[in-house]
C-alpha cells in the first residue's frame, strides 16, 4: 500500500516538524453533527431512566381506579421495600446504559441476528416443551416435585436453544443470507458509484487540488481499515512513514473541509489480511471503485474485474502533448545512460533526453523535440539542444566543400 520513499517524500519528511511516538488523531465526524448525535443519546437515556422511575412508583402513588380490573385498594409497602426495589430498578437501568455504551459500533445485521435466534430459540422450547409435558402425561408425572423439575428441565432447553440459536447465526450470517437474503441490510448503491480512497491516494495529495476543481461528482468514501493504517503509520518510529501517516490524516480533514466534495467514513469491517484486500473484497460488495496510485494495486483490481481509478493515469493524460520540431528550455541535472546524453525535467515530472548534452550539467538550455515515447510510468521525451542541427550540418558541408575541391590545372610552360 505504501510506496517506497522518493525524493519528494523525503523534502516533505524534512519540512514537517518530529512527531511525538503517539499523536492525538483528530475527529473525523463534523462537529454539528457528532454534537447533535450526543445530545439525542442523552436524551433518550434520560427518558428511559424516567420511565423506569415511573414504573416503579407506580404502586406507591395511591389507588388506582382508573384501569380496568383495578379494585382501588392501595397495598401497603415498607420504606427498605420501596428503597430496594427504586435500587434495583436503578441497578437494572444503570447496566443496560453501560451495556450500549460499551458497545458503541452496532451492527444492524447482528442485532438482526441476535432478535431471529431468540426467536428461533423460543419457538424451539415451546416445541420441546409441548414434548417433554406430553412425555410426563404419559408417564403421569404430576407430583408437585416431578412438575417443579419439569418447569427446570423446559427453562434449561429453552435457554440452551435460545443461545444455540444465536450462536449459530451470528457465526453463519454470510452463508445464511443465502437462503435468508433479507436477513442481511446492505447498503444499495444509487446513481454515480462511490470511489473508495487508497492510503496512497491520501498520501499523495493532489486529490486536494484534484478536488478543488470540481470535477469530481463522486462521493468519496474512507474505509475504517485505511484509517487504521494511517494511525499505525502515524505512531511508527520511523520518521519518513511517520509524515506519510501525518499528511494522510491531515489529507482526510482537508476533503472534508471541501465544500465540492462529499467525504464519509464507512465502519465496514471487511475480513482479510491485508488492506489491499480488504479494499477489492470492499469495492466488490458495495459496486465502489477504488481510487489509487499504487500500482500493484490497479493490475490486480484490473484482474479481479474492480473499477479502478488512477491518479498517475490520469495525470500522464493530462500532461501537455509536444511534437517533433517544438522547442522549451529545460535544465540539464544529470548525465544520460547513454554516451553523451543529458536528462532534464519538465516542471510536471516529465523526463527530457537530450543528446550531446553530458557535459551541459547544470544548465539552461534549449531543446528541439526530436521522438517522445508513452510508457506505464510515464512520458519521456527526446530531443537535442537547439542550433546543434544546423551546426552539425554546417560543419558537414565544410567537410564536404574541403574535401570535393577541383584540382588545379598544370601550370602553363614559360615561353
Amino acid at each position: 500500500m505504501v510506496d517506497q520513499p522518493t525524493s519528494a517524500d523525503e523534502h516533505a519528511s524534512a519540512a514537517l516538524p518530529a512527531a511525538p511516538p503517539s499523536i492525538e488523531l483528530p475527529s473525523l465526524i463534523p462537529p454539528r453533527q457528532r454534537s447533535s448525535e450526543k445530545v439525542m443519546l442523552r436524551a433518550i437515556r434520560l427518558l428511559f431512566m424516567v420511565l423506569l422511575a415511573v414504573v416503579t412508583l407506580l404502586p406507591f402513588v395511591g389507588p388506582v381506579t382508573d384501569f380496568p380490573g383495578s379494585s382501588g385498594n392501595q397495598q401497603q409497602f415498607s420504606f427498605l421495600e420501596f428503597a430496594g426495589l427504586l435500587i434495583a430498578v436503578f441497578v437494572f437501568g444503570v447496566l443496560v446504559m453501560m451495556i450500549d455504551w460499551l458497545t458503541p459500533n452496532k451492527k444492524l445485521g447482528a442485532v438482526f441476528g441476535v432478535y431471529l435466534g431468540i426467536v428461533a430459540g423460543l419457538v424451539g422450547a415451546l416445541a420441546v416443551g409441548a414434548l417433554i409435558d406430553l412425555v410426563a402425561a404419559s408417564w403421569d408425572l404430576t407430583g408437585p416435585k416431578q412438575e417443579a423439575y419439569i418447569g427446570l428441565i423446559k427453562l434449561a432447553v429453552g435457554i440452551s436453544l435460545c443461545y444455540l440459536a444465536v450462536s449459530i447465526v451470528l457465526t453463519t450470517k454470510d452463508d445464511f443470507r443465502l437462503v435468508i437474503p433479507y436477513v442481511e441490510f446492505a447498503k444499495q448503491v444509487r446513481g454515480v458509484r462511490p470511489l473508495l480512497l487508497d492510503t496512497s491516494a491520501l498520501i499523495d495529495g493532489r486529490i486536494e487540488g484534484l478536488g478543488q476543481t470540481g470535477f469530481i461528482a463522486s462521493p468519496l468514501v474512507v474505509p475504517q481499515f485505511v484509517l487504521d493504517e494511517l494511525q499505525t503509520l502515524s505512531d511508527s518510529s520511523d520518521k519518513l512513514k511517520r509524515a506519510k501517516g501525518r499528511r494522510g490524516l491531515t489529507m482526510i480533514g482537508t476533503l472534508q473541509a471541501n465544500p465540492y466534495l462529499d467525504v464519509s467514513i464507512d465502519p465496514t469491517e471487511v475480513p482479510g489480511g491485508s488492506v489491499d484486500h480488504m479494499l477489492l473484497e470492499l469495492a466488490g460488495q458495495q459496486n465502489m471503485r477504488i481510487l489509487t496510485t499504487d500500482y500493484n494495486l490497479d493490475k490486480v483490481a484490473k484482474i479481479r474485474d474492480v473499477a479502478v481509478l488512477n491518479i498517475n493515469e490520469l495525470a500522464n493524460a493530462l500532461k501537455p502533448q509536444v511534437i517533433p520540431g517544438q522547442s522549451f528550455s529545460v535544465e540539464i541535472v544529470k548525465r544520460g545512460e547513454a554516451a553523451g546524453q543529458g536528462v532534464g525535467y519538465l516542471p510536471d515530472g516529465t523526463m527530457v533526453v537530450v543528446e550531446d548534452a553530458a557535459e551541459r550539467v547544470g544548465d539552461q538550455v534549449a531543446v528541439d523535440v526530436t521522438n517522445s515515447l508513452q510508457t506505464s510510468a510515464g512520458r519521456m521525451i527526446f530531443g537535442r539542444i537547439a542550433g546543434a542541427a544546423e551546426s552539425s550540418a554546417h560543419v558537414q558541408r565544410m567537410a564536404q566543400a574541403a574535401t570535393h575541391q577541383p584540382r588545379t590545372s598544370a601550370r602553363p610552360k614559360p615561353r
